[in-house]
């Protein structure tokens, strides 16, 4: 066997530019994207090695460990998970900075690798710099805190380890199932150490995404409750777009007349102005889906982990004879809430079940009545996303707004704060894809971050970033990243001074407004209210940007922002107390003993919708 003297550093580099996929008959680079922050840990040895393969994998500086691995996460997720970003930190601080993208990462089954330096493994120097002493478990470091938030986790403390450790996490990386984040964390005296490696194990290899064929006997049970269901519904999750199955769930769809709702992961799986589309579904959903769900007595789950916003806490569902097929590739989910489980890859068990179900058309009846809640759905949303002269900007205007104006591969995103509802509940998908909405782990801070990786996954189309003034506070500095790399998007910059939607759920549970609008938040000093000047704070990291005085000017700030050459800021100051809502319960932590009459009432009128709550069956 032909082997080569490498280090740890050099082997792992050398390792990820092996790894190639093929995506739409075309081989890429698995590991398609870099972002490092360098420092002890990973500079003397890892940074040279990233810059000698700089030409098969870009590294791209980030400003903040968290927000490039975010924008690493982003970058897979806008490649649907085929192809994978990289973000390597120092020790201590910087590793820890990572904690937060990782469970982004973890929560919205997204592939990341994360490495990180290490204290020695000799421990002769110790303590060093940024090492966290355990006095009865030297083992123990930062890096170890990353356990929680990892599919796959490993210390590289022999170099010849990763012989076994990188195809493991490749792996895990790419199985549909158990996708998720990989973190290896390497001591900073192992990334020089050698080792004489097989050459084979540095052979170019190809990756596919496995497509988890079902069980025939799974298939035919699934068929036969769906041919005795007389109101069946799909629930159209984001499995449909890592699985690439939207003309298979359009096909299933309308072969068999089954109405279609989204969750937020599985927003823009069908186009809006298919009739069977009856939208958004649960708690930033839609009336329309709402209702279709609560008057199903069967359901088809294809693709979703059936988080809470999607089931109202498990109380959108209303039939108590309610029977639940789940195809999904992990059991995990697939078997929730005595689900029938059908364990396949959509895009392949969807025709599977289709041929089972030959010649089964459901109610027309059924379908007509999605479509008609469907277009009261869409006439409130019109008048949701219309300005009324002389009213501040609403977050649904602002969304209206940007759906009419963007084109064809421009991709929206958002996160946290009120703006994930807002725009799972008013966007009409006139592509499919292109719309992420991180809703998984409710990240503060992946929108600018998140919309810097999918501009380097979509370098030729706009990525319209949408984020409120606490995220923005929270984390803008790959605004300057996007400058600096040449990769330019839209942020709008939401104002309404505060964390208005946390407020509003404040007020709503019966509590008073407290710390989370600006003017409720103590300070120390009187006269007028301080607040940011977002434009010149963009302008200030080297972007353009445009501060509006309404939704009268958006459209004009917009086209400049379209037509620049760099990323462009549009600012908007935002209605605090203007919101969408639907017709959904959602179980939210209140007393049992309650001090005062409105948190009483508040209390009483939430718990009385607890009646529809599934138990678990």
């Amino acid at each position: 066997m032909k082997r080569i003297r490498l280090t740890t550093a050099e082997a792992l580099a050398k390792y990820l530019v092996a790894q190639k996929i093929e995506v739409d008959g075309k081989v890429e680079q698995l590991f398609g994207t870099c972002f490092g922050i360098f420092g002890h840990g990973n500079v003397t040895c890892f940074s040279q090695q990233l810059k000698n393969i700089e030409d098969k994998i870009p590294t791209w500086r980030g400003q903040n460990e968290q927000s490039m691995a975010m924008a690493a996460v982003a970058y897979a997720k806008a490649n649907k998970r085929q192809r994978i970003g990289v973000a390597t930190t120092s020790i201590g601080p910087g590793a820890a900075n990572m904690i937060t993208a990782a469970g982004v990462a973890h929560a919205n089954r997204l592939p990341l690798l994360m490495i990180s330096g290490d204290t020695y493994a000799s421990r002769l120097p110790d303590p060093v710099l940024q090492q966290t002493e355990h006095f009865h478990n030297p083992t123990i470091s930062t890096n170890d805190a990353f356990k929680a938030v990892t599919r796959y986790w490993d210390r590289i403390t022999h170099p010849e380890q990763l012989i076994h450790s990188l195809p493991h996490a490749v792996d895990t990386m790419l199985d549909p199932a158990s996708c998720g984040p990989a973190f290896l964390g390497v001591p900073q005296d192992v990334w020089g150490h050698t080792f004489d490696f097989p050459e084979c194990f540095f052979e170019e290899k190809l990756h596919r995404i496995r497509r988890p064929q079902p069980e025939a006997c799974m298939v035919a049970e699934a068929a036969e409750l769906l041919r005795n269901a007389k109101r069946p519904l799909i629930i159209s999750g984001g499995g449909i777009h890592y699985s690439e199955a939207s003309e298979e769930l359009k096909a299933f769809a309308e072969t068999h007349n089954i109405p279609v709702v989204e969750t937020i992961a599985g927003r823009a799986t069908m186009l809006q102005d298919n009739p069977l589309n009856c939208g958004p579904i649960g708690v930033t959903g839609s009336d329309s889906a709402n209702y279709m769900a609560g008057h199903a007595d069967l359901v088809l789950a294809v693709g979703t982990r059936l988080q809470d916003f999607t089931t109202g806490s498990w109380s959108v569902f209303r039939d108590e004879a309610l029977k639940i097929v789940s195809i999904n590739v992990a059991h995990f989910d697939a078997i929730k809430h005595r689900s029938v489980p059908v364990i396949g890859d959509a895009r392949d068990t969807l025709p599977k079940l289709s041929e089972q179900l030959q010649g089964v058309r459901f109610s027309e009846e059924w379908t007509a009545k999605g479509v008609e809640v469907t277009n009261e759905w869409k006439a409130l949303v019109t008048k949701r996303i219309t300005p009324v002269e002389g009213d501040m900007a609403s977050y649904a205007q602002v969304v209206g707004a940007v759906n009419r104006l963007t084109e064809e591969g421009d991709t929206v995103l958002t996160a946290a704060g009120g703006l994930p509802a807002e725009l799972a509940m008013n966007w009409q998908s006139m592509q499919l894809g292109k719309f992420d909405i991180e809703f998984g782990y409710s990240c503060m801070g992946y929108e600018i971050a998140g919309g810097w990786g999918a501009k380097i996954a979509n370098p030729d189309n706009d990525v319209v970033v949408l984020v409120g003034d606490g995220s923005y506070m929270l984390m803008n500095s790959d605004i300057y990243s996007s400058v600096l790399t040449g990769h330019k998007m839209i942020v709008v910059v939401c104002d309404n001074a505060g964390f208005a939607v946390i407020n509003k759920l404040q007020n709503n549970t019966g509590n008073e407004s407290f710390n989370n609008l600006l003017k409720d938040c103590r300070r120390e000093v009187t006269g007028e209210l301080a607040r940011v000047d977002f434009a010149k704070h963009a302008e200030a990291q080297g972007a353009l940007a445009i501060k509006i005085s309404g939704m009268h000017e958006f459209d004009e700030a917009f086209a400049k922002a379209k037509a620049a050459d760099r990323t462009t800021a549009i600012v908007v100051d935002i209605d605090p107390n203007a919101w969408s809502k639907c017709d959904c319960w959602w179980e939210v932590g209140l007393p049992k003993v309650t001090r005062d009459d409105r948190t009483a009432k508040a209390v009483a009128d939430w718990e009385e919708n607890r009646m529809y709550q599934r138990p678990g069956v």
